[in-house]
């Protein structure tokens, strides 16, 4: 399956959302520095970027760094309804929509052009939309691929539109830093930079084998082929997600074994509400951790049948939380998060392992119910009481 020869995909971004979406809503935001969140930077805008602030960075670096920043609560509500009203534009230009998370899309509008314009002249207009009704800057990247409408956003950010000529693509592509490629994160980065390899052109030249040695037959293809244009996905609708997750960010003071057991049974009982919700089940758990020196892990683990039953889930999440608890107690966490993968339909065999010694599914579905009315926090664990539950990021709907 190929895509069009065409550039008639776009990538539409939200600027710095939540940032943006408080100096939408006050006005005497606008053009100053603004930090969402207190402890650890959730979200800035371009103003405080300017200064060096970036996302995850502990709030007192980021102050530092921009003394004049205004520090904002986040309004996860606001944020919510304004993902969904940008949504509706998104809806509304074209059937092809495909989330990629809740101020970002791929839009595919190559069978409109007979009604409504060019794919630029498309971009145009949903970026005027989206600030006419919602009130928000957008960039749209325009390209023949998904992974080149991305990059393409990248580039014109903020508040603009860019569009890739398909015959004028690794002309725009390879001058650009390595970091451009999709899943080049610092350790990819390191490696690249460490073998000379600073621009998508130098990755090019370096030819598949040596990426394939160098980081893995995955990851080596993976970039072979970023590096010369190659993307064969479609925009996808209606695809249900192959996993679901959640994180919290801990800021730099030191948390104990119970409060860390306490923010992992926060997050699964969030998640297990999530996925009995989309009417899904899981296999496997994955932990991800953060630490001091800002080194990541990932550690997960299989479960011996597909459940949505919210105790197993935890018991896996324990088990991962205690296997980690001598690299925190060395190095610090500054990031706790679990994701739930390998997603099937519910209606699979649900399992309750041994050492999961709650009720079963019937008691989730009541907490679920009891949670739904009064809201996610008024029934909780004892565990929990006395803990805050962390601010709980708006996802797109778990499909």
């Amino acid at each position: 399956m190929f895509v069009s020869g065409a550039a008639t995909i776009l990538h539409a971004d939200l600027d710095a959302f939540f940032a943006s979406v408080e100096q939408r809503d006050d006005p005497s935001l606008r053009g100053r520095p603004v930090i969402v969140g207190g402890g650890v930077v959730l979200a800035c805008s371009y103003e405080a970027k300017a200064a060096g602030v970036r996302t995850a960075m502990g709030g007192r670096q980021a102050l530092a760094l921009c003394p004049g920043a205004i520090v904002v609560a986040p309004r996860m509500h606001a944020y919510s309804a304004a993902s969904k009203a940008v949504f509706a534009v998104f809806h509304d230009t074209t059937p092809l929509v495909e989330g990629i998370s809740i101020d970002e899309a791929f839009l595919e509008v190559g069978g409109l052009w007979r009604i409504a314009g060019t794919p630029v002249d498309i971009a145009a207009r949903l970026r005027r939309e989206v600030a006419e009704q919602v009130g928000l800057p957008i960039t749209v990247g325009v390209a023949r691929t998904k992974f080149l409408a991305k990059v393409a956003s990248g580039v014109a950010k903020p508040d603009g539109l860019l569009r890739v000529p398909p015959e004028a693509e690794l002309a725009f592509l390879h001058p650009l830093p390595v970091e451009r490629l999709w899943g080049v994160g610092k350790v990819t980065s390191a490696k690249l930079h460490a073998m000379g390899l600073r621009t998508v052109a130098d990755v090019a030249d370096l030819g598949e084998p040596a990426l394939v040695s160098l980081l893995g037959r995955a990851s080596g293809r993976h970039l072979h082929a970023l590096a010369h244009g190659l993307d064969p996905r479609r925009v996808e609708t209606g695809r249900r997600r192959r996993s679901i997750g959640s994180q919290r960010a801990l800021g730099r003071r030191e948390r104990s074994a119970e409060e860390l057991d306490a923010i992992v049974a926060g997050i699964v009982d969030r998640l297990g509400k999530r996925l009995r919700g989309a009417e899904r089940v899981c296999r496997t758990v994955v932990l991800r951790l953060r630490f001091g020196d800002f080194t990541r892990v990932t550690r997960s683990h299989t479960l011996a049948g597909a459940t949505a039953h919210t105790p197993t889930i935890l018991a896996a999440a324990r088990r991962l939380l205690v296997d980690a608890m001598p690299l925190i107690r060395e190095r610090g966490i500054t990031l706790v998060g679990l994701s739930l993968a390998n997603l099937d339909r519910d209606g699979a065999v649900q399992l309750t392992l041994p050492f999961a010694r709650d009720s079963g599914p019937e008691l989730d579905a009541t907490l679920d119910a009891l949670r739904e009315r009064f809201g996610g926090e008024a029934v909780t664990r004892a565990a929990r009481l006395g803990h805050s539950p962390g601010i709980q990021m708006p996802t797109l709907p778990d499909t």
